[in-house]
């Protein structure tokens, strides 16, 4: 068993300190560890702090071109898109899918959305609410902000669910199998239930196993996301990047 791959990791482009290294680091540690492919997944383009730049797109396609050649590891330009309205609008534009090899998507706090009931509904009901006893209308809200925007956007992966942001997994993974999405178990945290992960089996649901790498020496990192693989039973077949690559619905050539 092997896992190939590492689609959630980000670098400076991560602004303010948020992400550490360069793409030669996290590729070269990528490198270090055995895996084969990697994909640089930075913040998307509306969070006000850690949020990557568009302008800065073409440094990073070159970055990917050198690190790529030095490393002969495979990278993929991604990008860890922000849920940004109610009706499952992502801060990613049409014209950003020219260059997007993988789009991850989560929701995240300090986000700028358009409209100020998206703010206070989404961005404020979770960040100031008890994460402990969501109620059942920021649950079913939540829910349907995700559906919609699996039902709207090519969405490869779906980051850290629960995190911050309670939801109806089992909903939401019902929707992402259909749409040929991935559910992650995420490398530093797997905020979805074992009972929840165990039916997400049974049912067909494909995940995939990410470090979500904010330095270099953690890119590759996935043990907790294996552990529970190995604890459920879930079957090897239904991770994407064990003893094989995923295939994304964005990646070019």
């Amino acid at each position: 068993m092997i896992l190939l791959g590492d689609y959630h990791t980000h670098t400076k482009y991560s602004r303010h300190g948020h992400g550490k290294g360069t793409v030669l680091e996290n590729a070269s540690v990528a490198n270090e560890k055995g895996l084969k492919q990697i994909a640089i997944t930075d913040h998307g383009f509306n969070h006000n702090f850690y949020g990557v730049r568009r302008r800065d797109i073409p440094d990073i396609k070159e970055d990917i071109l050198n690190a790529k050649e030095v490393t002969g590891v495979d990278i993929l330009l991604g990008v860890e898109a922000n849920l940004i309205s109610l009706n499952g609008d992502i801060d990613v534009n049409i014209e950003d899918f020219e260059f997007l090899d993988v789009l991850a998507m989560g929701f995240h706090k300090l986000v700028h959305m358009d409209k100020n009931q998206d703010f206070w509904k989404l961005s404020m009901a979770n960040i100031f609410s008890s994460p402990f006893a969501p109620s059942k209308e920021k649950v079913n809200r939540n829910t349907t902000a995700f559906l919609k925007a699996l039902d709207k956007y090519p969405i490869d992966i779906l980051t850290h669910i629960n995190y911050g942001f309670p939801v109806d997994a089992l909903a939401v993974a019902k929707l992402a199998k259909e749409k040929g999405t991935y559910i992650e178990l995420n490398g530093k945290r797997i905020n979805i239930s074992e009972r929840d992960l165990d039916t997400m089996a049974s049912e067909g649901v494909k995940f995939i196993l990410n470090s979500d790498a904010h330095t270099p020496d953690r890119v590759g990192e996935c043990n907790e996301g294996l552990n529970l693989i190995f604890k459920l039973g879930i079957p090897l077949a239904q991770v994407a990047n064990i003893d094989k690559l995923p295939k994304f619905q964005n990646k070019r050539g």
